[in-house]
């Protein structure tokens, strides 16, 4: 008996070692409370890991559900099928290739709630279910009711004709000639500088952009503008256009509205050619609640891929809520990873919704004060933390190069640090604080009263070596019940007085000024990585509204006016020109990848912040009236400065006030904790960038 005790002891002690985790709780101390907790964390990731091991032959094999789950036509022309549905009594495939009889071709029952078919190849040779044919599966339930149902790993669905309802429909894809890609995947950057993307928007005219439009018309555009990363939104197939694709209905279907699956892998493709990684916006988070096109229901109960009950529907967002202790739904959900870097060649993912995973109350009513015990504790759902730690874990072991951000409100400790100290896995989080402090500001608050010292602690509160994915303003701002930044700035404005040849306007010169500066201080104070929303970069003016009842399903607030910027008679190409100079310059001097930035100037009342990093200088004077001669900032080294990038430069539509031939020489006179310090000019609401030269 004690022989046994101790062994269940030391199999205990075991699971609660984490490598690393001493590397976690030397860099944050308040973490140490907590220890128990995430070495219990980390344990339950490992014992999964274990068992994953043990059981599937491997994580590799485990991930590849795709391989074998769904409808594949093998080699020799034959179909193997295969399902899981717990619930159902019977499960069948019924479509275009046997007249849409329902019961003529049923699944074999197998163990765990598993279903299977095998369909030989036609006498001929020739398949027996042609690429293009429609399909679907019929489970039967106990009281012998049939429900139609789209396979859940559906790699094509599409929209039916009017006269066939408005449920999506399965399409079995595979075509003779299937996309062969060309160039392989670039190395992941240093500095990520983020475009992120809906394609169906991303058209001038009022209809749904494609995947081919969008390779040829939109990636010159973003490698012009300096951009390495593409985030591609709304790629899962989603049935109502106006989710902005987060009400997911098929998570292997690459959504057919943009065109078909070799198409969107060319696009990845010629993105690769250029340079750009391409990073897929996941929503592992929830699901549609749709039963006849979606997961909900698929066997017949109110669980299956769900928790059952109240714990399975998210309140605000009307969906349901995947139960991660579910071993099939980690299959599924870890092989969805797998296909989208297999198949499309994504380089990483963007994980959607990640605040809700983490709590059980979704995040809904809280306030995360930033006290500890608010991430810790029963409120905590330790089973979607440990699916996030397998995926990070799955996807940086078979993928070095693979990136993958989190977007979480919460602010959980150790979100972004690796697994093996045990963190949760991310290499980012997103900085959601950013754009809502900008937008109160817009809203708020006159310019003069901006709070400088609260604007500098929002850019700049972030985990120490936790990367943060800095942002102006994020695509939700531009939905209908919002404004961009832009608009908020300049409004009804922006449809008179953008013309370079019509007299200026005090609002749209502040506009113009106020933009630029809010992405430059952004972009170089407020973290690791920077990310900008298609056409917010030259100030698109109007808002995004798409297709629905309301507006008469009109398509013409779901696209973006290309031809704003590309009209040098307007002024949007300077915000344009600007965006393209932020970011190459970034480009040249790496800040992103650097340590935080070192704040020697906040003056409250003359709305001037000075900064270094990447061994360059930022100064901003937010003030609206005034600009100040012989004004003392610090620098970290002695020498000659010049200005290499200035947002008030005629070349960007400002004034031209600052004189780019001066060549700043430092004193020898202490300021700001620095020995070295500079005298410049700074112009009122300029923002300006200096670099030491010999």
């Amino acid at each position: 008996m004690e022989s046994q005790i101790k062994r269940e002891k030391s199999k205990q002690d075991e699971i609660y070692v984490v490598p690393e985790i001493e590397k976690l709780l030397e860099r944050d101390p308040y973490l140490k409370p907590h220890e128990n907790e995430i070495r219990h964390r980390y344990g339950k990731f490992n014992e999964l890991r274990k068992e994953i091991c043990q059981c599937e032959g491997g994580i590799d094999k485990f991930t590849s559900g795709y391989k074998s789950f769904g409808i594949h036509v093998n080699q020799d022309n034959s179909v193997s099928c295969k399902e899981w549905a717990p619930g159902a009594r019977q499960l069948y495939l019924y479509g275009d290739f046997n007249g849409w009889e329902k019961k003529r071709n049923p699944y074999t029952k197998l163990d765990f709630g598993k279903w299977e078919l095998h369909l030989p190849a036609n006498p001929d040779g020739s398949c027996p279910i042609k690429h293009g044919s429609k399909v679907k599966v019929v489970v039967e339930k106990d009281d012998g009711l049939l429900l139609d149902r789209l396979s859940p790993w559906a790699t094509y669905v599409v929209q039916p004709p009017a006269n066939e309802g408005c449920a999506y429909q399965q399409v079995v894809w595979h075509p003779p000639q299937a996309y062969e890609f060309k160039n392989e995947r670039p190395k992941r950057p240093d500095s990520l500088r983020i475009y992120e993307c809906h394609i169906g928007i991303a058209t001038e005219e009022g209809k749904v952009g494609s995947y081919k439009e969008f390779k040829e018309n939109v990636i010159p555009r973003i490698v012009k503008l300096g951009y390495n990363a593409l985030q591609l939104m709304a790629i899962m197939e989603h049935a109502y256009y106006g989710s902005f694709g987060y009400q997911v209905t098929s998570f292997y279907a690459a959504s057919s509205r943009f065109g078909n699956p070799e198409e969107l892998k060319e696009l990845i493709d010629v993105a690769h050619s250029h340079g750009l990684v391409v990073l897929l916006d996941v929503v592992h988070s929830h699901a549609s609640k749709n039963v006849l096109d979606g997961l909900n229901e698929f066997d017949g109960t109110d669980s299956c891929f769900f928790h059952g009950g109240t714990r399975g529907e998210h309140a605000l967002w009307d969906s349901r809520l995947f139960n991660y202790s579910s071993w099939e739904v980690l299959r599924f959900l870890l092989s969805n990873l797998r296909w989208y870097m297999e198949e499309f060649r994504f380089d990483g993912f963007r994980f959607d919704g990640v605040t809700s995973m983490l709590y059980h109350s979704r995040g809904i009513g809280q306030g995360f004060s930033g006290d500890y015990n608010e991430y810790f504790g029963l409120n905590t759902d330790t089973d979607a933390v440990c699916y996030l730690m397998m995926a990070n874990y799955v996807l940086h072991d078979l993928y070095p190069d693979v990136i993958t951000i989190a977007e979480d409100v919460s602010g959980m400790p150790a979100l972004c640090r690796p697994v093996s100290e045990g963190g949760s896995g991310f290499d980012y989080r997103l900085g959601m604080a950013i754009p809502d402090k900008w937008i109160q500001l817009l809203k708020e608050y006159k310019d003069e009263d901006w709070n400088i010292g609260n604007l500098i602690h929002t850019l700049t509160n972030r985990r120490w070596m936790e990367k943060t994915i800095a942002y102006a303003e994020s695509h939700d701002q531009a939905l209908v019940g919002d404004k961009t930044i832009a608009f908020w700035l300049m409004d009804k404005e922006m449809y008179t007085h953008m013309s370079v040849l019509s007299k200026s306007s005090p609002v749209i010169d502040r506009g113009m000024a106020l933009h630029k500066m809010i992405r430059l201080i952004t972009h170089s104070l407020g973290g690791e990585g920077y990310l900008n929303f298609i056409g917010n970069e030259f100030g698109h003016p109007e808002w995004l509204d798409f297709p629905r009842v309301g507006n008469n399903e009109s398509f013409h607030y779901a696209r973006r006016q290309w031809n704003l910027v590309d009209n040098h008679l307007l002024k949007y190409h300077y915000l344009n020109d600007f965006d393209a100079a932020m970011n190459n310059l970034e480009e040249q001097y790496g800040w992103l990848h650097t340590n935080p930035a070192y704040i020697s100037t906040k003056h409250e009342g003359d709305k001037v912040i000075s900064f270094d990093r990447a061994g360059l200088v930022f100064v901003f004077n937010f003030n609206s009236t005034q600009s100040f001669t012989d004004y003392r900032i610090a620098v970290p080294n002695a020498g000659k400065y010049r200005i290499v990038l200035d947002s008030d430069d005629k070349t960007f539509g400002g004034h031209g006030r600052l004189d780019h031939n001066t060549e700043f020489l430092s004193l020898k006179e202490p300021f700001g904790d620095y020995p070295n310090s500079l005298m410049v000019y700074a112009p009122c609401r300029t923002g300006f960038v200096l670099a030491r030269f010999d």
